[in-house]
């Protein structure tokens, strides 16, 4: 399995694999030839997909741990950021040319000892406590202008908990980053 960074090309065949993957969801077309520069089998990781709607966010979905080849991976949480994720109604075939694409590739994720370990703008934080658990990627944090405890705080809301739930010893902090990548810059 290979962590390499991806290739500008690659990215761009994978932003053009889920932008295909989600028309032939919502019956706007798909049906051609997955696009060339797809990265090979062995890069196996875990990804997010994230849509946009007029700067909003529309939908996001993601796995820490990629099931098979990245393409693979990201046909996947497509599918899934348009038609799964619980606070937003599936993707409708008009909203198709309104929504811009963003994929997170992940690294392993990585437990703390320490918060002071997380770099904001460079982390995501999973937290996984007893009560629940939650995720924001890397660029949420740069996003919304927040510094690390804001940070923990807003992923342990995530998760359903309490702000600062990150503080009970109970509860795990892991940390990963993320190549991040998008069809409009600024998204």
């Amino acid at each position: 399995m290979s962590d390499r960074p991806l290739k500008p090309e690659e990215q761009e065949a994978l932003l053009a694999l889920a932008r295909q993957t989600i028309a032939k969801l919502v019956g706007a077309g798909g049906d051609q030839t997955p696009p060339a520069d797809l990265p090979g089998p062995e890069i196996e990781r875990g990804a997010f997909v994230t849509l946009h709607e007029h700067g909003q966010l529309r939908g996001c979905i993601g796995n820490f741990v990629g099931q098979g080849p990245l393409s693979q991976t990201i046909e996947e949480m497509a599918v899934a950021a348009a038609s799964q994720d619980p606070r937003f109604p599936p993707l409708g075939r008009g909203e198709l040319d309104q929504v811009d694409l963003e994929i997170s590739v992940l690294s392993p994720l990585k437990p703390i000892e320490d918060v002071s370990e997380i770099q904001v703008g460079t982390h995501g934080i999973y937290i996984i406590s007893p009560r629940g658990r939650g995720v924001l990627l890397p660029q949420v944090a740069t996003e919304y202008g927040w510094d690390r405890e804001t940070f923990l705080d807003q992923t342990c809301v995530k998760a359903g908990l309490a702000p600062g739930c990150w503080r009970d010893p109970n509860t795990q902090i892991l940390i990963f980053s993320a190549q991040i990548f998008a069809e409009k810059e600024g998204v």
